[in-house]
């Protein structure tokens, strides 16, 4: 499906100040059967699939299976499926997890300095995220994604706007202007659960190699990739370097 030319500065203009729904509401009738959405089942997962399935109940629901999820998660995962009737599409690296330890190691281990520890990261992130992801957005002729980014995140997500277009698909961020106890009013006014290990202090939630409890006012992101990065890929635009570590990669 083509993704249809969009001027992004007017409907950042016409959506400024609209609330969530009506942000759902407006990318359901702009793209059609054309639009999806992610979701990583993290803390606050629940936010947004819910937000999102009040209006498009049988919206694509993708999960990327990693392979090294916590168990809880894949349980969060399961319950939050059956609560909310959940169209969920799961894609996977077509490298298994255990094979692509004998061809590369335990990448998230490897490297002797932060920049080879980051680049060995990176690598796992195109084998085990961006590679499925693309692929999902591909097979399901996907033209826009919505996901549960917020501008307190990350510094990237920072300076997002409402509605980017990556990798010729636009991404649309309905909670994009919410803080966290925004989040946290919208789950208890719709009797919605957190992820198990929110109550362990987990306040971003990824691979269990890779994520780590935070202390008492630590950003919520401090517990992610050991301090070397902030984002896990799939809201970043492609480099051609990135290109060239997947082709590399053996996929």
């Amino acid at each position: 499906m083509t993704s249809p030319k969009l001027d992004l500065d007017a409907i950042h203009a016409q959506l400024d100040g609209s609330d969530a729904t009506a942000i759902v509401r407006w990318a359901s009738e702009q793209f059609a059967d054309g639009l999806v959405m992610t979701s990583s089942f993290g803390v606050q997962a629940a936010v947004m699939l819910h937000l999102v399935t009040r209006v498009v109940p049988d919206i694509p629901v993708i999960f990327i299976d990693t392979g090294y999820h916590f168990p809880e998660t894949y349980q969060f995962c399961q319950d939050l499926t059956d609560r909310l009737k959940l169209n969920l599409k799961v894609y996977q690296s077509p490298l298994s997890a255990a094979w692509m330890e004998v061809k590369h190691g335990k990448l998230w281990e490897k490297g002797e300095t932060d920049e080879e520890k980051a680049k060995n990261l990176e690598l796992y992130d195109q084998m085990r995220k961006v590679e499925p992801q693309r692929r999902a957005l591909r097979e399901l002729g996907a033209v826009a994604c919505m996901a549960g980014n917020r501008r307190g995140q990350t510094e990237h997500r920072a300076a997002l706007r409402h509605v980017e277009i990556v990798d010729g698909i636009y991404q649309v961020y309905p909670i994009l202007m919410w803080e966290k106890p925004d989040v946290h009013r919208y789950l208890k006014a719709n009797d919605l659960p957190y992820h198990p290990l929110f109550f362990k202090n987990y306040a971003s939630i990824g691979d269990w190699h890779s994520t780590d409890p935070v202390v008492a006012g630590e950003h919520e992101r401090a517990g992610r990739f050991k301090g070397l990065k902030q984002e896990c890929g799939l809201h970043l635009p492609t480099t051609p370097e990135e290109e060239g570590s997947r082709d590399a990669s053996g996929l």
